[in-house]
């Protein structure tokens, strides 16, 4: 196993963690306008990975794939609305992103080849990156996050 595998799975759980016990409406609590809900957040990680490793395996995505590989960027880096309403984001759809997530990334995190750690793709917020920068942002990523949902949960307006 990678060091990067390490560190995903490390962080990757500690988010999971944070948003596991979220009802619906907690799940789309809006902290302000400009930001992402914590459920919003969660198919954006889960977007990212799968936008990343598509391009890094030339894989092909269903369609419910290509929608999650949207919230990498839309309404996130870009002026495009989030590809996901609050009333779809619920506790199970985060389940199952998580999961799906998991399915396409822990192979190639765990045990990436070598045409994988080199090859060239474009990053979410656009610059050129090779696979082993992508493992890295995968590493990364999701503790980011985490700590987007913790200033969420504490705030003094959180759905109870």
């Amino acid at each position: 196993m990678t060091d990067f595998a390490k560190a995903w799975q490390l962080s990757r759980h500690r988010f999971a963690e944070s948003v596991s016990d979220l009802n619906q409406e907690q799940l789309n609590f809006r902290l302000h306008p400009d930001v992402l809900t914590a459920g919003e957040m969660v198919l954006h990680v889960v977007g990212v990975e799968l936008w990343f490793v598509a391009q890094l395996t030339g894989s092909e995505l269903n369609e419910q794939d290509l929608r999650l590989t949207k919230a990498a960027v839309d309404g996130v880096v870009n002026e495009n609305p989030f590809p996901f309403s609050g009333e779809e984001i619920t506790p199970e759809m985060i389940s199952a992103a998580f999961a799906r997530g998991q399915e396409i990334v822990k192979p190639h995190i765990e045990n990436p080849s070598q045409e994988f750690l080199t090859k060239e793709i474009k990053s979410a917020l656009g610059p050129i990156i090779t696979g082993e920068g992508a493992l890295a942002r995968f590493a990364f990523h999701p503790a980011y996050h985490q700590g987007q949902v913790h200033l969420i949960r504490t705030s003094p307006r959180f759905p109870a």
